[in-house]
């Protein structure tokens, strides 16, 4: 086709799309014409993400803890945008199954090998001074994070470990909610009240998640693969992909903040409270929670040692050598 046979061509759909909006393409083509060209810092809007990191202390290194975090929910974004799409897919396609979960797993990956920017890159000095002055704000408030669990999972394997027996789908998604295991990490064991962080949290994004958990009530990743045929859920890609999915969200990654935990927190054997007043040595560890996106995928003996080397790797590192 020569030049001008394809401008021409072009033209004729230009026409065409636009004759749809209920205008013509020559009012599309001055609008064109006055148009700026587009710029980079424009597109991506760069001068307002860099203005986005405002601390609260006069601490150098409270800015990298802030972008960190900023960086991290990108990321969750990430995750998310990718779940939305896999669950939403009406085809059920394998490939397109894998392709979705290969990549949350590449976002995982870079999270987690990042995460020594959070370990090794501040100053515990002046760590343990400017997290004062931002009580009661906690990483534990992430509610994209919570998302990403409502989406990959249906809600009764996110009920805590102590009380799953008991719960099933035949229970409300409020009932479930409510008793959903990261709660009793921003709770007083032995008063029952519940941190200022939780109760924040809850106020703020209850109404939000549960609205979420209602939508994707048996359309979650987990629900999409039960519902693939046999022969396709023994997919052995499919399998490895969501078995690193797991072991990303919900050994890797915990075990990264308990890795920073240990290094600012931890000191002679007497852990500091986390700035939201979460129980970080209960809370993060794997191991504790037992959370687990996909439990078909593994035997008894995998379900029970669920995360229990890594633990041991950070409470008896001796143990595990």
């Amino acid at each position: 086709m020569k030049n001008k046979e394809k401008i021409d061509l072009q033209i004729s759909k230009l026409e065409e799309k636009y004759k749809n909006s209920g205008q013509d393409l020559s009012s599309y083509l001055d609008g064109l014409l006055y148009q700026r060209y587009l710029t980079y810092w424009d597109y991506i809007h760069l001068d307002t993400l860099l203005s986005l990191q405002i601390p609260r202390t006069h601490f150098p290194d409270e800015e990298i803890f802030i972008m960190y975090h900023q960086i991290t929910e990108l990321y969750f974004k990430l995750i998310l945008h990718e779940q939305k799409q896999l669950i939403d897919d009406k085809t059920q396609a394998v490939d397109f199954f894998i392709e979705k979960a290969t990549r949350i797993n590449s976002y995982y990956r870079a999270l987690i090998s990042s995460f020594s920017i959070m370990i090794n890159g501040m100053q515990r000095e002046q760590f343990l001074q400017y997290r004062m002055a931002l009580l009661p704000a906690s990483g534990f408030q992430s509610a994209q994070y919570r998302m990403i669990e409502i989406h990959s999972t249906p809600l009764e394997y996110l009920v805590h470990h102590t009380e799953r027996e008991v719960f099933s789908s035949e229970n409300s998604i409020e009932d479930l909610y409510e008793n959903i295991y990261w709660k009793k990490g921003a709770t007083d064991k032995e008063t029952g009240e519940k941190t200022l962080t939780l109760k924040q949290f809850e106020y703020r994004y209850t109404p939000r998640l549960i609205r979420i958990a209602k939508q994707v009530q048996n359309k979650t990743i987990y629900s999409k693969y039960l519902n693939l045929s046999k022969d396709e859920q023994a997919n052995p890609e499919l399998i490895k992909a969501l078995k690193e999915l797991d072991i990303n969200a919900n050994v890797n990654w915990p075990l990264m903040h308990m890795g920073s935990a240990y290094r600012y927190l931890a000191k002679d054997k007497k852990p500091v409270d986390a700035t939201g007043g979460t129980n970080w040595k209960e809370y993060l560890p794997p191991s504790f929670q037992k959370i687990i996106f996909f439990p078909e995928l593994y035997t008894k003996d995998e379900l029970n040692d669920w995360g229990k080397q890594w633990v041991d790797h950070i409470f008896n590192p001796e143990k595990s050598l």
